[in-house]
């Protein structure tokens, strides 16, 4: 009986001694497997998506296996197209970026203290400062603004500036804010080299305002000899003579006038228009102005009406508002295609007078109503009519200068009415 025992234990020991040996087996398996699952996963950890887990028999094993294979393969598609875009992301900053560098603008990029972060080479040439020496730097170390300037990177607007490296040249600077995420203001900076304009700008100014004088002084010349003409200083004159002596006359003050519409153009430019403000009254001084364009309008067989009503005073300058109103007048002769009548109105409204001139002829077309102000836009051409396009655009200017303004209604073949507002003070 004790030997059965005996043998029996012996038996259970073998037994066990089996299967533990099996599960060794089976655990060795299992933690080199996991180790080869370790490596791979290090191996892609580290970027490397070339390894994968070779097949197994095992079906658990296998599934595990084709799990992750599938993944290192999604993987590397990924990483080839996260290199195809990073490829083709640097190509489209190079293009960019030599785009920038071959404006003939220089362009900076800085924050709200004024340092600058990025510049293009235009700019470190202008400032005398190689490469990257630039960044970190404020640009006050470069620049200078005007004296009586307060800078507002908000608000910089074609602003002269004066660049100490660059001091022959002049430039101007605009700025625009960056708009980016990160609650960090920063702006750009463009600086323009506006030299060649300014030279342009110069001689056509200087070259105007010395033709415009040189031209004053034989039209001035000749409207004292026609006026001696007409006075008889030089002997009679018959009355055929006469009317072509008074056309001339009528000619030469419209040269005088169109003359001296570009020399003040140009003024408006340099200085603004000063004013000499009066107190006028309106019904009399309209009447001086149609008595003397009552020549002009009777050649084209056009009467020019104006229906009086209270005797309204406004503040402005005699001259330049008979110089508006005269414009006003001589255009609606000049562009009208009838010999329809030609009105002028006063009129009161809430804080304003109106002064309206309106005629019955060709009208303005719809496409033209919105430039007819516009510096040098002009409809004489169209009608074979002499005219610097400067007439409405200086008119503008002057009610301008006055605080008010000037409209104008049009409907083609039917009326135009130009309608002056002025403030009442």
């Amino acid at each position: 009986m004790s030997y059965i025992l005996n043998l029996s234990i012996i038996l259970v020991f073998l037994i066990l001694f089996l299967i533990t040996r099996r599960m060794n087996r089976r655990w060795d398996k299992i933690n080199d497997y996991l180790g080869t699952v370790t490596n791979t996963v290090n191996s892609i950890r580290y970027g490397d998506l070339t390894k994968k887990i070779e097949k197994l028999e095992h079906p658990t094993y296998q599934n595990v296996t084709d799990s992750i294979n599938r993944m290192v393969e999604t993987l590397n598609d990924r990483e080839k197209m996260i290199t195809e875009y990073q490829t083709e992301l640097m190509r489209q900053n190079k293009l960019l970026e030599s785009v920038i560098n071959s404006l003939s603008d220089g362009i900076l990029i800085i924050n709200e203290q004024m340092i600058i972060l990025r510049a293009t080479p235009k700019v470190t040439d202008w400032f005398g400062v190689k490469g990257t020496n630039i960044i970190g730097r404020n640009i006050l170390e470069f620049i200078q603004f005007d004296e009586d300037y307060t800078i507002n990177l908000n608000r910089l607007n074609a602003k002269d500036i004066y660049i100490k490296h660059t001091s022959t040249r002049n430039f101007i600077i605009s700025s625009i804010k960056l708009t980016i995420d990160d609650n960090k203001k920063r702006f750009i900076l463009i600086i323009k080299d506006v030299t060649t304009e300014k030279e342009i700008e110069t001689l056509k100014e200087d070259f105007v305002a010395t033709l415009t004088h040189d031209l004053k002084v034989p039209i001035v010349a000749e409207a004292n000899i026609l006026n001696f003409l007409l006075d008889g200083k030089f002997g009679d004159i018959n009355d055929k003579q006469k009317f072509a002596l008074t056309n001339m006359v009528t000619s030469n003050k419209e040269l005088l006038n169109l003359v001296q519409i570009v020399l003040d153009t140009y003024k408006i430019k340099d200085g603004g228009i000063k004013l000499k403000r009066e107190n006028i009254l309106l019904n009399a001084f309209i009447d001086k102005i149609i008595s003397e364009t009552a020549v002009v309008a009777g050649q084209s067989h056009i009467k020019i009406n104006f229906k009086k009503s209270r005797d309204i005073k406004v503040t402005a300058d005699p001259l330049q508002l008979e110089r508006v109103i005269k414009n006003l007048l001589n255009n609606a002769i000049y562009h009208s295609n009838t010999e329809k009548d030609i009105d002028i109105k006063i009129g009161e409204i809430p804080n304003f007078i109106t002064i309206s001139v309106i005629d019955y002829g060709q009208g303005i077309p719809k496409k033209d109503i919105g430039m007819i102000f516009n510096k040098y836009y002009t409809a004489a051409k169209k009608f074979r009519k002499i005219g610097t396009g400067l007439g409405l655009y200086l008119s503008q200017q002057i009610i301008l200068a006055h605080g008010g303004e000037i409209t104008v209604e049009s409907e083609e073949n039917v009326r135009t009415e130009f309608c002056i507002k002025l403030p009442l003070f």
